[in-house]
């Protein structure tokens, strides 16, 4: 009988015995099952509690980047993230934003939105008009779901509800707007617009059926700004040109998609550290670049009187620093100690300082020298010990291959036994 994925029962094994199995299926040998069964600071056990089906843990590198001030505090930023040169490029920009007084933030408060939809209306105009003129009941409803968020100054805000057209016929949506005060919220979210779905579709006569967090979270943005001094950049030359590439941004949505994922790679990196919702926030960020109708950038820049460079950014920040993997993960608890972050507000603010460091950065890079000569130094020492150099080596070969323009693999192999035969002699 050949292999199946088909492993009935799997959920129920200790990840110990998964592993076998797992290792059985794909022909692990014994020294790749043996990476696998180390876990970091991640054990195996608080690991089998997060997810279904654990056979181990994976490990990105942990950096942190430095001379950040922001609102006059300086930070220690922990990044986490595989591609090279971002962590340094964010130390790099926010160097240059502390010689006129760093990044400046604000953000609003931790509203999410959770989005109830209601199907089979008859009179959706009017379904809709019941549902604002009951607004104190739904309130009443929802808040009595999460006394300690209430208690802490949180709950249901606010209710709004709209008539849409679809595919699928007229639809009512109603949403509650959430203060999730330090979480993310998604579970206290869906919890209330579950709540009050029965009293919604008795007012409506129609049938609720998803009742969902949504990840664009338009109430909850954080907002960082700095001005760049354009000797620190390199002259006005250099300003001109990060204002020219930021036109073609804003003009031509394929730069602008490869401009926002600049400033994401800052913002998810941090977002990693602290065992934060990456998929939410990189979305949300998206949709929320496309609200116009048009793919935006999430970033505005300026050139100042003084010819210097302003920058601009906004962007939603579905975040928490409690709940969920934040509360457990051993590593984000440490990340937060670094960042010194108190609130779920401070963590996204710094985000979006973040954001905009690394986008000056990738900008700068474009406009200048490229971006590749920023990435091939550590590329090519990826490639050199991925061939097995060790140690010295990994040097002496990312060197040669650098010099040789040849940043290959197959280069790197031969530069590797050369040095090897060389060094026996």
């Amino acid at each position: 009988m050949g292999k199946t994925s088909e492993l009935k029962g799997l959920y129920k094994l200790p990840p110990s015995e998964r592993l076998s199995l797992v290792a059985k299926f794909a022909d692990l040998t014994y020294e790749e099952t043996e990476i696998l069964r180390k876990s970091g600071a991640l054990s195996l056990e608080q690991a089998d509690k997060m997810i279904e089906n654990v056979i181990g843990t994976f490990q990105l590198p942990l950096g942190v980047a430095t001379n950040f001030l922001i609102n006059n505090k300086d930070y220690l930023i922990p990044m986490v993230i595989e591609e090279p040169s971002v962590v340094a490029a964010a130390s790099n920009a926010a160097k240059i934003a502390r010689v006129r007084g760093g990044f400046f933030t604000e953000s609003t408060k931790p509203v999410m939105i959770g989005q109830i939809q209601v199907t089979n209306v008859k009179n959706p105009s009017e379904a809709y008009k019941a549902i604002l003129a009951e607004k104190d009941q739904i309130l009443k409803i929802a808040n009595a779901q999460d006394p300690l968020l209430i208690k802490l100054g949180g709950g249901v805000i606010d209710v709004e509800a709209r008539p849409i057209d679809t595919r699928a016929g007229p639809m009512v949506i109603v949403h509650l707007l959430i203060d999730v005060r330090d979480a993310m919220g998604a579970n206290v979210v869906n919890t209330m617009s579950e709540a009050v779905s029965p009293l919604i579709e008795q007012l409506t006569g129609g049938k609720v059926l998803l009742r969902i967090v949504s990840n664009l979270a338009v109430y909850r943005v954080a907002r960082a700004r700095a001005v760049f001094e354009k000797e620190a950049l390199g002259g006005e030359e250099v300003v001109d040109a990060i204002i020219k590439a930021y036109a073609f941004a804003a003009t031509d949505p394929y730069r602008c998609t490869t401009h926002n994922k600049g400033i994401m790679n800052g913002v998810i990196a941090v977002a990693m550290s602290t065992a934060n919702d990456t998929r939410a926030l990189e979305s949300g960020a998206h949709a929320y670049a496309s609200m116009g109708g048009v793919y935006k950038p999430l970033s505005e820049w300026s050139k100042t009187s003084d010819g210097d460079l302003r920058g601009e950014i906004e962007m939603p920040v579905a975040i928490g620093l409690i709940g969920g993997a934040t509360a457990v993960h051993p590593i984000a608890k440490i990340t937060r100690k670094i960042l010194g972050v108190k609130t779920a507000r401070d963590l996204g603010e710094v985000m979006a300082a973040v954001g905009l460091a690394n986008n000056l950065a990738a900008m700068r890079a474009l406009a200048t020298e490229g971006i590749q000569k920023g990435h091939l130094r550590l590329h090519a020492r990826n490639i050199a010990a991925s061939v097995g150099a060790q140690g010295d080596m990994i040097d002496a070969v990312a060197e040669r291959i650098i010099a040789e323009k040849k940043i290959r693999m197959d280069r790197a192999k031969e530069i590797l036994e050369e040095l090897r035969k060389s060094s026996k002699k």
